[in-house]
């Protein structure tokens, strides 16, 4: 009896012995999320992120209402940095489990398909073009574009625009509708490229262009920043819906971000971060999830 129990204790301990090695740093098995998050199947990308310990997120940081490097704190704010932050939350239980990488128009989609970020929250538009290179998400806010004028500039719309300079950013919607409006309205505008849109504004101040365009909300930034120099006008001439960009086929990952935008409406968090944003008087509904089902202009 006693050789018996002997055996067992033998026997229990070398066991303990196993699981310890397997719950150890470089075992076989990694220490379980604190977020809400199931541990995905190896060789997947939230996998990689899980073990990584942090999420990547690209975003702009010229944009004062959704992604702004605040020179004063050295931190990078505002709607999308939000939505990174609460994709995190959900994977790690810790909405600073993220590093945030400036993600400009014309390398968004290469940084997602180079593996440069895990996720994408850039003021990106959805449509048919860029889901044939990348996955989005469910919509999670919808602007339209629009145009930003000097204080004393007599350009109040469209029409307005005939032979002006317009500057826009290359690799944007923003750059193609408005080339397609002035083909369309026989406007024989100048576009002007750059590869952000504070520059866009730099050179307006300069007087090297007469308008900028991109989405309202972005221009709105610029309007906060300086009241007495910026206006917005012309109103709105496209819809453009947001979402998160994520690399083609990660399913997972995918589903992960949508859950979060899910919720962030339902819940009641998304009014909370329009209104800590977006300078209005007024906080609309959350927008419909699919982008197509926003209403045309």
């Amino acid at each position: 009896m006693a050789l018996r129990l002997s055996r067992m204790a033998l026997l229990g301990f070398a066991l303990a012995l196993v699981l310890a090695a397997c719950q150890a740093p470089g075992g076989a098995t990694p220490a379980p999320q604190k977020g809400r998050a199931p541990l995905a199947p190896e060789g997947t990308l939230l996998r990689k992120i899980q073990d990584r310990g942090k999420l990547i997120c690209g975003t702009k940081y010229d944009i004062p209402t959704f992604g702004y490097l605040n020179p004063k704190t050295n931190q990078v704010e505002g709607f999308d940095v939000e939505i990174c932050r609460a994709v995190a939350e959900y994977i790690f239980g810790d909405p600073n489990a993220v590093e945030i990488k400036e993600a400009i128009s014309k390398n968004r989609i290469p940084f997602l398909k180079e593996g440069v970020v895990d996720i994408v929250a850039s003021t990106m538009t959805i449509n048919e073009e860029r889901l044939k290179e990348i996955d989005f998400s469910v919509v999670y806010y919808v602007a339209g574009q629009s145009l930003l004028v000097p204080k004393n500039s007599p350009i109040s719309g469209l029409e307005d625009l005939k032979g002006k300079r317009v500057g826009t950013v290359k690799g944007s919607t923003s750059e193609k509708n408005i080339r397609a409006i002035s083909d369309q309205k026989g406007l024989n505008i100048e576009v002007v490229l750059f590869d952000t849109y504070s520059e866009a504004v730099a050179a307006m101040d300069a007087g090297r262009v007469d308008a900028v365009t991109t989405d309202d909300i972005i221009l709105y930034g610029f309007v906060r920043q300086e009241p007495d120099k910026w206006k917005v006008v012309g109103g709105r001439f496209t819809v453009e819906p947001y979402g998160v960009g994520v690399k083609k086929g990660e399913k997972e990952l995918l589903e992960v971000v949508n859950t979060v935008i899910r919720e962030l409406k339902s819940s009641g968090r998304w009014k909370e971060i329009y209104k800590k944003w977006i300078p209005s008087d007024t906080v609309p509904e959350p927008p419909p999830d699919d982008w197509r089902a926003v209403s045309q202009p």
